[in-house]
């Protein structure tokens, strides 16, 4: 079984039932996630030996978030235990015309102050095969920066294969600091997973034609920002998932890549959603898993995304498919039939 390495923050999450606005709701439903999280769980379920690596408060909420990791077939030997926190975030879920919001309470939780001596990183890079992590965790504070930089020289070392989603996240740093920090991480990146707002935001890409919030798609934008990103830092792929957002509620949902020589979109599904957050999270997962299991680029691409549609209809962080239910849609059965 392959060794697959993420690093990133658990938070609480705190979502209002039934669509209902913050200043209404009553009560709030209760599950734990994040980005490296996210992805972690994915692989898990799909048969990699995966591990999540951050660090908890030693008490009960902080044992809650463990707890709900291993449930789903995570290791969790490599999360260190201290700090005063456990991040939390609030999710206000949209619908229709009305988006969705999120408001985070996550300063100085525990991997925002940890320290690279609290981890063993050739310990935990020993025998991996690929390193995920996102540009959340290097903007959670100036320590989280340093200790995702020592990480990444550590897979390196060990001659693992290394992918970030870049995540450009306004609520956590300006794109000033974002550019500055990224740009250096990119060195030691092989495959690069960003809109083309998160290539402007954290690597100063500026955008061609097609417009992230409308969702208006002109791919010959894409393949020239990919074109440049391979050309200053070298990855193997450039890739990202193209969300056409019809409503808060409806999405068109594909995805593209680029290896240099060849750009490749994948086919399109078109979403009612649930729950779209963790849905990057399920299509990086999917995609690495593709390229771990020995597909090429092209079907690795389509497994990401037919995976992260399928995520977008579940509820909570985590992607709670099958390699089977992936397969069958990937095979052309999107008919939502009941199953007996």
């Amino acid at each position: 079984m392959k060794k697959v390495v993420t690093m990133g923050e658990i938070m609480l999450r705190l979502s209002t039932p039934r669509f209902e606005r913050f200043v209404q709701a009553e009560s709030f439903d209760a599950v734990y996630g994040g980005g490296e999280a996210n992805v972690a769980v994915s692989l898990a379920n799909y048969g990699l030996d995966s591990y999540f690596v951050s660090k908890l408060p030693k008490n009960d909420i902080g044992q809650a978030a463990i707890n709900h990791m291993r449930r789903f077939g995570v290791n969790t030997n490599y999360v260190v235990r201290g700090g005063d926190r456990v991040g939390i975030y609030y999710l206000e879920s949209g619908a229709s015309m009305r988006p969705s919001k999120v408001i985070y309470d996550r300063a100085n939780s525990s991997i925002a102050e940890a320290r690279v001596s609290d981890f063993n990183f050739d310990e935990i890079f020993k025998d991996a095969v690929w390193f995920h992590f996102s540009g959340i965790t290097p903007a959670l504070s100036d320590e989280a920066a340093i200790l995702t930089e020592e990480a990444l020289k550590a897979a390196k070392k060990h001659e693992v294969t290394v992918s970030v989603d870049l995540n450009y996240r306004k609520n956590l740093w300006t794109p000033e600091k974002a550019q500055k920090v990224m740009t250096n991480l990119m060195q030691y990146v092989d495959v690069c997973i960003g809109n083309e707002e998160d290539a402007e935001l954290t690597l100063g890409f500026k955008p061609g034609d097609t417009n992230v919030t409308t969702g208006e798609l002109e791919l010959k934008g894409y393949k020239n920002i990919f074109k440049q990103m391979i050309e200053k830092f070298n990855f193997k792929y450039v890739v990202s998932s193209l969300r056409e957002s019809y409503s808060a509620s409806d999405n068109g949902w594909s995805a593209c890549i680029y290896d240099g020589n060849e750009f490749y979109h994948s086919k399109k599904y078109d979403i009612r959603i649930v729950d779209r957050v963790g849905g990057g999270d399920s299509f990086a997962s999917g995609l690495i898993y593709g390229l771990v299991s020995g597909k090429n680029f092209k079907d690795a691409l389509e497994f990401g995304v037919a995976a992260s549609a399928l995520k977008h209809t579940i509820h909570g962080d985590f992607n709670m498919v099958s390699i089977d239910e992936v397969e069958k849609l990937l095979q052309g059965d999107a008919s939502g039939r009941v199953q007996r």
